[in-house]
């Protein structure tokens, strides 16, 4: 009973709990806090802890007969867009600050719980947030009329089960229960519009209203993996997450609509099909010596099949409609372990994340590009059962501009947003690990 009052709690602090995009898109990769230390190097391979589930289900064959993992990750993003001509469907020059910071700070849960059924069976859950995204700009910057607030919510809860097959042959697979929240809003400049068709209720940018959609659904998908013992001091280790394919259904509502307008915006019923990425990771493990572990690891996400962002209403019209065009990525990462005493254990890694925005389609919605990791943790032992681990990574992300014209947007106003992003993350993870 405590543990289903556990369960119970991480899932609602899961679903409470917002989350800003800090792996490439809208990925999250902060899963554990003894890979976070890494930079995420090795997580199919290295097995542990109970946060396998995630990383590599077959690691769960690597562990105490029952562990718990509890962890959180403080995430500080920094975004910051300054302005560089930025101008209106009419080409004058769009009024407005640069928005403010768009990050804010983030906390993200995660738990993992495994049981040993015989000593070659395991079974495991976990429940954490894979994915999500929340940019929130001042309601009057420059870039109102294609985004104030975006924000994806994910609860991923994934029972697994792992046997060993053989010595050296360990075998995974689990299912992805997941749920997603979306919500978006950017203004609507009602004054142009009612400039443009002459009704007399407004000049440009002097009366805008709001758009805000919302909508949320669930998605069922599946992961698998494999790790291979080669001898006692290597392993390989391949895991594979499916795509889970959503359908979000919600509300559109508009806010100070001249009434000459009204018709046109009406409030209604959407929805929003959403499928995350699947991905692939192959990673290695491998004891140097008594003191020393290396680890190294090559993702590839599926982020080519988001092709477009598209909110429909319960009429079959388009609310909006985004061009995205993403392309596949891959995430490189490599880490090392210094075993300094019997309690003591200090991690470091560095990994490169390539984004899948391209120039030409980032948004401010996600403007996201290319990241650097640098990572360092350590794991101390409490006791033979208990142990706490800490993790810290700042994200270097590259210079990133933006060019972008408004596609069908709730107004069907074509403004321009152009400037650059000065972008950093900094990310704090604590777990604690108890076996029993």
């Amino acid at each position: 009973m405590k543990n289903s009052a556990i369960i119970r709690f991480v899932i609602f602090s899961c679903w409470l709990l917002t989350s800003q995009a800090y792996a490439a898109g809208y990925g999250l990769i902060e899963q554990s806090a003894s890979a976070g230390g890494n930079a995420y190097a090795g997580g199919a391979a290295s097995a542990e802890d109970a946060s396998t589930v995630y990383q590599n289900p077959a690691g769960m064959t690597y562990l105490p007969d029952n562990q718990l993992v509890i962890g959180a990750h403080a995430i500080l993003p920094s975004a910051s867009f300054n302005n560089n001509g930025s101008t209106t469907a009419f080409g004058a020059g769009t009024t407005g600050n640069n928005g403010g910071d768009a990050g804010d700070l983030t906390f993200i849960p995660n738990f993992y719980l495994t049981n040993a059924i015989t000593p070659d069976i395991r079974i495991g859950l976990g429940i954490n947030v894979p994915f999500g995204l929340k940019t929130e700009y001042d309601s009057d910057w420059v870039g109102r009329y294609q985004a104030i607030k975006s924000e994806l919510k994910t609860t991923n809860i994934n029972p697994s089960v792992a046997f060993k097959a053989n010595d050296q042959l360990s075998l995974g697979f689990g299912i992805l229960a997941m749920r997603a929240e979306a919500s978006l809003s950017s203004a609507v400049d009602f004054g142009t519009l009612c400039t443009g068709l002459g009704l007399g209720c407004g000049t440009p940018q002097s009366r805008d209203g709001v758009a805000s959609i919302h909508g949320d659904g669930w998605g069922i998908g599946w992961n698998t993996g494999a790790i291979w013992q080669i001898n006692n001091a290597t392993r390989l280790g391949l895991a594979y997450r499916s795509q889970v394919h959503l359908t979000l259904d919600g509300n559109i509502g508009f806010s100070n609509v001249p009434s000459a307008l009204a018709t046109s915006f009406p409030n209604g019923n959407i929805s929003a099909k959403l499928t995350t990425p699947d991905s692939l990771s192959a990673s290695l493990f491998h004891q140097l010596n008594e003191e020393w572990d290396l680890l190294a690891d090559i993702t590839w996400v599926g982020w080519k099949k988001f092709k477009n962002l598209t909110v429909v209403r319960d009429s079959g019209s388009i609310a909006a409609d985004t061009a995205e065009n993403w392309s596949n990525t891959i995430r490189l990462a490599f880490g090392a372990n210094y075993h300094y005493n019997q309690h003591l254990k200090l991690r470091t890694g560095i990994a490169y994340d390539e984004s899948p925005v391209s120039d030409t389609y980032r948004t401010p919605r996600i403007p996201d590009n290319d990241r650097y990791w640098l990572s360092a943790g350590a794991n101390y032992k409490l006791s033979d059962d208990n142990s706490i681990d800490i993790a810290y990574s700042h994200v270097f992300v590259k210079e990133t501009t933006l060019n972008k014209t408004n596609d069908a947007s709730v107004s069907a106003l074509k403004d321009t947003l152009r400037g650059a992003y000065d972008n950093q993350v900094d990310v704090f993870s604590l777990q604690f690990v108890h076996s029993f």
